[in-house]
């Protein structure tokens, strides 16, 4: 091993690309990012998508990641770092599917170092646009798939998931019985993590568990495809899929043209890629952890965590995906994330100083005013019909109510919804754009009655690809390392911050009166499943102390 040598991981989200190179001496030594609305006007996204008078349809040209990856290589190479790094590991946005024709594997393995990739690559999709995790429009598959494999239990307890609209398995049906001919096409469909990876290995990928998970088409037990799921979905999907890795393992060297064009060392190896979630459980440490859970504040918000054993519960929300070591993680997802927040941040033309200040100086409880924050289309719980709907005399007008509402909702949302899991965790650790707003954090910490703690480095999930790479790389030198003693010795230098909860907060979310009783009972009503939340509101504020 060179003194010099780096790992990098990059991560595609959906409203940039990101990249972190690190050295086993010195941590983190570059990080970068590219903002696909402001780099790329050209394809008239909004939040790294174009907008659509569909709310339920979200698709993205892959062309822009393509170009994105383009300039962050360029870039990494006018800084000499290309030429320095050992091993490259891809995190992606979870979910979306890439569908590539018969040319594939001969343009990506003949591709021009001199031309741009983009329109190097032009010729190799089936299907112009992707569709990712933000896309709605499949719950009738989802409900064709469900009746062919016998109902959500029995869903769940192979997959890992109920059937999913974001997820690969109800996107591709929709996709062949809307375009049987396109699907025809089709040779390979990728995930868009085993995509950029296939762009530098030079031909098609592999998928990991981490991703592969969620799609409802792996059996999670085995680690393989399950020949019922792709039955259910489409025909002769199984000749299409790449295949699948129960746990990381390095997938090749870059190829020539990478060499070539960006300044690689021929022999760079590249690990396979996975999502920006089981790699944002790397990127935090919490590999072979389980009492330690994460909350990410990004595009969407989700909750997740290290399980040393696959559960065996009854459920219908939050996922089962894999891990770098092999096992499995939770998580659980929710679609109103910043863009929620920045919706009520922006329609009350507030800086987000000022939305932290609101949320420290406000009671907890909001004296029960309540909003329900769906202003597009839910995953947890679902709901497709857009709405933010108010409770508790909560208005429209009202500003710091409104911020006070949204913030504890979606806090409430995550605490809920992550009962399934068992053991709450002693401490929480949150990451993402939100990390850095201490309002938020406070609103955390109490609700869920716990520590809560911020890391100096924010992008998790590419940071937790560097760290796969250099994981896989040393373990294939024989030189082995735990995850432990890596993202230690390399990744955590301590903590940015530390809220610990109140006390009386917490009583006013916890007590048998509480707030998160009310929330409760405010979903259960819009979703059908109960009266109006009037007598919850009225416990609550009784129980509340005295002013």
């Amino acid at each position: 091993m060179r003194q010099d040598d780096c790992f990098l991981g990059l991560d595609l989200s959906t409203q940039s690309l990101t990249a972190i190179v690190i050295s086993l001496e010195s941590g983190v030594i570059r990080q970068l990012s590219i903002n696909f609305d402001q780099g790329y006007p050209r394809y008239g996204t909004c939040g790294g998508v174009p907008p659509s008078p569909d709310l339920l349809r979200v698709h993205v040209d892959p062309l822009m990641w393509v170009e994105a990856l383009d300039d962050m290589l360029r870039l990494l190479q006018e800084e000499a770092l290309t030429s320095r790094i050992a091993a490259v590991a891809v995190s992606a946005q979870q979910h979306g599917t890439v569908y590539l024709n018969h040319q594939a594997e001969t343009i990506l393995a003949d591709l021009d170092p001199a031309g741009a990739l983009a329109s190097g690559i032009a010729g190799i999709f089936s299907r112009k646009t992707c569709p990712i995790w933000m896309d709605s429009s499949t719950g009738r598959e989802c409900r064709e798939i469900t009746a062919a494999l016998g109902g959500d239990a029995l869903v769940v307890g192979s997959t890992g998931s109920v059937a999913t609209e974001r997820f690969a398995g109800p996107q591709i049906r929709k996709f062949w019985k809307e375009d049987p001919e396109a699907y025809t096409r089709t040779a390979h469909i990728a995930l868009i993590s085993s995509f950029v990876t296939s762009l530098l290995v030079g031909r098609i990928a592999p998928v990991d568990a981490g991703d592969g998970y969620g799609t409802n088409l792996a059996d999670i037990r085995s680690g393989t495809w399950s020949q019922a799921a792709m039955d259910a979905a489409a025909p002769g999907l199984q000749h299409r899929l790449p295949r699948l890795a129960a746990k990381d393992y390095m997938v090749d060297r870059v190829s020539p043209c990478m060499v070539k064009r960006f300044g690689f060392d021929a022999e760079t190896g590249v690990v396979v890629g996975s999502g920006d979630n089981p790699c944002s459980l790397v990127g935090l440490g919490l590999i072979g952890n389980p009492n330690l859970h994460a909350v990410s504040l990004g595009t969407s918000d989700t909750c997740f965590g290290y399980m040393a054993e696959m559960p065996d519960v009854e459920r219908t929300e939050g996922h089962i995906f894999g891990t770098a070591d092999g096992r499995a993680m939770f998580l659980i997802c929710f679609k109103n994330g910043s863009l929620a927040r920045e919706r009520v941040k922006d329609d009350f033309d507030l800086g987000w100083e000022d939305f932290s200040r609101i949320l420290i100086e406000t009671p907890p409880g909001n004296r029960g005013r309540v909003m329900l924050p769906y202003f597009m289309p839910e995953i947890t719980p679902l709901i497709l019909n857009v709405g933010v709907r108010r409770f508790g005399g909560l208005s429209a007008a009202d500003a710091a109510g409104n911020v006070r509402a949204v913030a504890e909702a979606q806090a409430m949302g995550i605490y809920l919804h992550s009962a399934w899991v068992g053991k709450r965790p002693g401490r929480v650790l949150i990451t993402a754009g939100g990390s850095g707003n201490q309002g938020l954090l406070t609103v955390m910490a109490d609700v869920f009655g716990a520590e809560v703690q911020t890391l100096e480095v924010k992008e998790g999930a590419a940071l937790g690809a560097a760290l796969r790479a250099a994981h896989a790389w040393l373990n294939q030198r024989d030189q082995p390392v735990s995850w432990q003693e890596l993202c230690s010795t390399v990744a955590q230098t301590g903590s940015v911050q530390v809220i610990r909860p109140s006390a009386d907060a917490s009583r006013i979310y916890h007590g048998p009166n509480g707030l998160l009783s009310v929330y409760a009972a405010c979903e259960r009503f819009v979703l059908g499943q109960g009266p109006g939340p009037e007598e919850r509101l009225k416990a609550f504020r009784e129980s509340l102390p005295a002013a």
